[in-house]
């Protein structure tokens, strides 16, 4: 199987331009391709794993990535897929982004001897005079055209700025500099982000003749992590200090069973062959497949040795009920009442629910256990010695849980 073969079995690509050059490319090593991150958090997550491993793929058969950091972009901010306009961030914030961004690309793309580049298209685009934009690009582009693209009718009825307006021409930009500083000959994105791809291809073959070679691949893959990276209390990030490797193992344990298949194809390296013999799998033998998933998933972005430790801690959570390397939640002597807490003040104080109410509804509803033993009586209490040494283990639902202890 070709290097292209397999990303259509893994389900990465939607549709693509010139597919037959684009295999040659990308099947002979010859590609040098962009993804585009930008910064408008201080962690990755895991919308930017997807396309963190696709590069690593691509790299691994001999391909040149690019990954470029929207130092420059993010002071305008993507229109795509939103109903109003980002937060505008400081030039502080962006660059402090910038850095942790690269820290954690490092983990999983190789930079050295030239492999790989990491660049900001701050590095162009800051330094563009206004003039200059409108006599050399603006020429270049239909604003009737730019109007029926998907990303801004999504907003017209709402207001679309001047600012937001130009991200399009500014993303394009950013596909000619790299074309011409580094010879990049394919860019890759979320179907959200075709118009814009497509106007950058269309501005390099404008500027510099037919014959420029440059390619576009519109991929799935963005968009499906960002519906995959989101849950009930935001993003899941890559970063351990935001995300702790305990909860990114649970978070892809709990996946949904139609969901398992789809992101070890999309996201693992593991050989197609294994995993459609997963695809029979059901009961209990699809929680194997998740909890395949989980420890790839874990070890790619936290180390083997994380990724062990999450595994254990996860077994021990639903066989003694004693995992370490979980959230945890400290309890003070001012959390008790004549010397204990109630399961309700537990919940609220470990953060598993907003507040007491929802704790209590929480608890009839039948949804809280503790060390494996649901609990049905609202005024359950537990002693400060209960709670010293290894401490409890309390579970809201299938995902959330919390190692409750006293020092």
């Amino acid at each position: 199987m070709t290097v292209y073969d397999e990303l259509v079995e893994r389900g990465l690509i939607a549709q693509v331009t010139d597919e037959e050059e684009i295999k040659e490319l990308v099947n002979n090593g010859k590609a040098v391709f962009y993804i585009g991150f930008d910064p408008t958090a201080d962690s990755l997550h895991v919308g930017h794993f997807m396309a963190l491993c696709l590069m690593k793929r691509l790299q691994m058969a001999g391909n040149k990535p690019i990954a470029l950091i929207g130092g420059g972009t993010a002071m305008i901010g993507d229109p795509s897929g939103r109903t109003d306009m980002r937060q505008m961030m400081t030039k502080e914030t962006i660059a402090h982004n910038v850095e942790c961004f690269k820290k954690q690309m490092s983990r999983f793309i190789d930079f050295s001897d030239d492999k790989a580049l990491l660049v900001n298209n701050a590095d162009w685009l800051m330094e563009l005079n206004y003039v200059d934009v409108l006599r050399e690009v603006g020429p270049h582009f239909s604003v009737n055209r730019m109007l029926t693209a998907e990303c801004y009718k999504q907003r017209m009825e709402r207001g679309l700025s001047f600012l937001e307006f130009n991200y399009m021409i500014m993303q394009s930009y950013d596909f000619f500099a790299l074309y011409q500083k580094y010879g990049c000959n394919m860019q890759f994105g979320g179907d959200d982000q075709w118009s814009n791809m497509l106007g950058g291809t269309e501005l390099i073959r404008r500027k510099l003749g037919k014959n420029a070679y440059a390619m576009t691949i519109n991929l799935l893959l963005n968009s499906e992590g960002k519906k995959m990276g989101k849950t009930q209390k935001g993003a899941v990030w890559l970063d351990a200090a935001k995300t702790s490797p305990f909860e990114f193992f649970q978070y892809w344990r709990n996946v949904a069973d139609s969901d398992v298949i789809k992101c070890l194809k999309m996201l693992t390296f593991l050989p197609l062959e294994q995993i459609k013999e997963m695809e029979s799998y059901e009961g209990s033998k699809l929680n194997e497949a998740k909890e395949i998933l989980a420890f790839e998933l874990t070890k790619l972005v936290h180390g083997e040795e994380e990724a062990t430790k999450a595994l254990e801690s996860a077994k021990a959570l639903f066989s003694a009920g004693n995992a370490a390397n979980m959230p945890e939640a400290e309890i003070t002597e001012d959390n008790l009442t004549d010397g204990s807490i109630d399961i309700i003040s537990i919940l609220a104080l470990s953060g598993l629910v907003p507040s007491k109410s929802e704790g209590r509804r929480a608890v009839q509803q039948g949804g809280v256990s503790v060390d494996g033993e649901k609990i049905a009586d609202i005024a359950q209490s537990y002693t400060a010695e209960q709670l010293k040494g290894d401490g409890i283990i309390v579970k809201r639902g299938k995902k959330n849980f919390r190692k409750v202890f006293m020092k």
